[in-house]
């Protein structure tokens, strides 16, 4: 993204079980938002699935 450029976010309302939730409100003493951490794990895993996706090959069948 560009200075001045943003990007349009939009809310979502998720359930997760107590423990989990503990570990995310753990991690604000470490300087991280629950938003910030589950917005990076999901870029994360969506780059990674992209980039698997594109090592398909028309067979169906993965390169190495």
């Amino acid at each position: 993204m560009k200075g001045g450029d943003f990007m349009q976010m939009e809310r979502i309302l998720i359930q997760l079980p107590k423990p989990l939730k503990a570990k995310l409100d753990a991690l604000r003493q470490q300087g991280y938002t629950a938003s910030g951490y589950i917005r990076a794990l999901l870029e994360r895993e969506f780059r990674t699935t992209t980039h698997r996706s594109q090592r398909k090959v028309s067979n169906g069948k993965t390169r190495d």
